[in-house]
């Protein structure tokens, strides 16, 4: 689901053999779809696959007779797999808050089906070049743009909070999938010791940041380059009211692509300048946020390595593992900067087999 629509000149696209593994539900797509076809002036022979992603979601792509709008999105989000509710919720608190994001245009609740707008197919990490950071900053502004609107909005009650009971399942994810799993090694003794104790350390600071509305996968490659000055914003359907320190950590300590520290310190300067004059809750002090920052970085990271060895070991989708090193590589150089975090840094050199960072470290003791 991702940039810019072909010519309205172009002929209709070819229709791509969509696979089903429900030939039922292939069949009651059929009928959604031309059922919505006329009201939306679609053209249901040209649908084919757009993407596809980490959970159960599908994309298709199709083409439209209406030249303001030449193609739209369809989300394939089967009902026993995917709630589609927070989807539709988001993307309308998004709009509210002046935030690029898909408009939903039919909603098949009892089966999954969703129409959408097409935001494109172009996203922010196709057209960044990470040797070039000074022709990225532009975007990364308008990522912060939107991402303060965003958190504008915020108020209490609407999302789910980002708690400590969710912040402790998402940790639990790395000794389960990472370390048991993946590298096979028994967590118990010393290393489940360390790792308890420094995943209490990075709750309790976690906890201790002011709540906004969190995207949560806030990072260039759920962000749409469009034809005006705004973002498009996808993937937000796991939204929550948590730590504003999140997506800014999301935004410059990323899945798929990593900056140099230089660059990552100047727009998260960017992004608390910003937020402070928009009147957001950021530490007024830089170096105590970047702190929240670099600890709330270290929960998505943890996070998300358990999460990728689960999709390979369980899904059957092994390309994610191989993001796995980024992972550790952030881990391993936030848990080296503060000395609480030496039983972590312990931890993943163990299972790494590398040798633990020397240098100096900073933080409470």
């Amino acid at each position: 689901m991702t940039a810019s629509p072909p010519p309205a000149s172009l002929a209709p696209s070819p229709a791509q053999t969509i696979l089903w593994t429900d030939p039922q539900r292939a069949e009651v797509f059929r009928g959604w779809l031309a059922a919505i076809a006329p009201a939306h002036r679609l053209l249901p022979d040209t649908v084919r696959l757009a993407s596809a992603d980490a959970s159960f979601r599908r994309y298709f792509r199709l083409d439209t007779a209406d030249t303001a709008a030449p193609t739209r999105i369809v989300m394939d989000a089967p009902p026993d797999k995917e709630n589609s509710a927070p989807f539709v919720q988001v993307a309308q608190l998004m709009a509210g808050a002046g935030v690029l994001a898909p408009t939903v245009l039919e909603w098949d609740k009892p089966n999954g089906f969703l129409l959408l707008d097409d935001l494109g197919r172009q996203t922010m990490l196709d057209v960044i070049d990470p040797a070039k950071p000074d022709a990225s900053r532009p975007l990364y502004d308008q990522a912060i743009d939107a991402l303060i609107r965003w958190q504008l909005a915020s108020k209490p009650g609407v999302l789910p909070p980002y708690d400590r009971a969710l912040l402790e399942r998402e940790l639990s994810l790395f000794p389960e999938w990472y370390i048991g799993r993946h590298r096979g090694i028994a967590v118990e003794g010393k290393l489940k010791e360390r790792l308890d104790r420094s995943f209490k350390l990075i709750v309790d600071s976690n906890l201790a940041s002011p709540a906004v509305y969190v995207h949560r996968d806030f990072m260039p490659r759920n962000l749409m380059i469009g034809n005006g000055a705004a973002l498009g914003v996808l993937d937000f359907q796991d939204a929550v009211y948590g730590p504003v320190t999140y997506d800014i950590a999301s935004l410059m300590r990323d899945a798929f692509l990593s900056w140099d520290e230089e660059f990552v310190l100047d727009i998260t300067i960017r992004y608390w300048t910003a937020a402070r004059k928009a009147g957001l809750p950021v530490d007024e002090d830089f170096g105590a946020f970047y702190r929240a920052v670099e600890w709330m970085g270290l929960q998505r990271h943890l996070k998300v390595a358990g999460i990728f060895a689960r999709l390979t070991l369980r899904d059957g989708k092994p390309k994610y593992l191989a993001d796995t090193p980024r992972f550790i590589a952030y881990i391993r150089a936030t848990a080296s900067r503060y000395m609480e975090l030496t039983p972590l840094l312990r931890v993943i050199d163990e299972i790494e087999g590398t040798s633990a960072i020397t240098g100096f470290a900073y933080g409470r003791v």
